[in-house]
C-alpha cells in the first residue's frame, strides 16, 4: 500500500484540532450533549505533495457528539464518524484514487471514527484532544 506516514500524521492532527474547535465553541450552563452539525461542519486537511506543493481537501460528511460541561472540558467526551467517500480535493481523478483500494478503500471501509480519550487545556481557549482514530480497520491514538 502507498501510504506516506507523515501525511497521515498531518491528517490525524488536523482532525484532532477540528474536534477541539468544535468543543471549544460549545456553550451551556451544565453537562449537555451537542450534535456535530453535518450541514455546517467539515474536516479539512493539507498534505505536502511531492515536496513542492500542498494538497488541500475536506471530508464534507461528518456526524458525532460532544458531551460535557464547558466549565470542565477535561471530563468531556467526543465521538465522530467521517464518511470517507465524501473526500474532495478538487481533483476528481485524485479523489477516485483516494477512494479506491490503494488508499481508503471506501467499498470495504466506508468511514473513519474518532473517540476521545483525553482533553487537556493547553492555553486559554485552546484544548488538546487525544483519542482513538479508526481508519482502514486499524485504531491508533492521535
Amino acid at each position: 500500500m502507498n501510504r506516506d506516514p507523515s501525511a497521515r500524521s498531518i491528517f490525524f492532527r488536523a482532525i484532532s484540532f477540528f474536534f477541539a474547535a468544535v468543543f471549544a465553541t460549545a456553550a451551556a450552563a451544565a453537562t449537555a450533549t451537542w450534535q456535530i452539525d453535518p450541514v455546517h461542519s467539515s474536516v479539512t486537511f493539507s498534505i505536502r505533495h511531492m515536496m513542492i506543493s500542498n494538497v488541500h481537501g475536506e471530508f464534507s460528511k461528518v456526524t458525532g457528539t460532544v458531551v460535557g460541561d464547558p466549565k470542565v472540558p477535561a471530563e468531556a467526551t467526543i465521538e465522530a464518524t467521517i464518511e470517507l467517500a465524501s473526500i474532495n480535493t478538487h481533483e476528481p481523478q485524485r479523489d477516485a484514487d483516494l477512494k479506491g483500494p490503494n488508499f481508503f478503500d471506501v467499498a470495504k471501509y466506508p468511514a473513519m471514527t474518532f473517540k476521545s480519550r483525553k482533553i487537556a487545556q493547553v492555553a486559554s481557549g485552546k484544548l488538546k484532544v487525544t483519542g482513538d482514530l479508526t481508519l482502514h480497520g486499524v485504531t491508533k491514538e492521535v
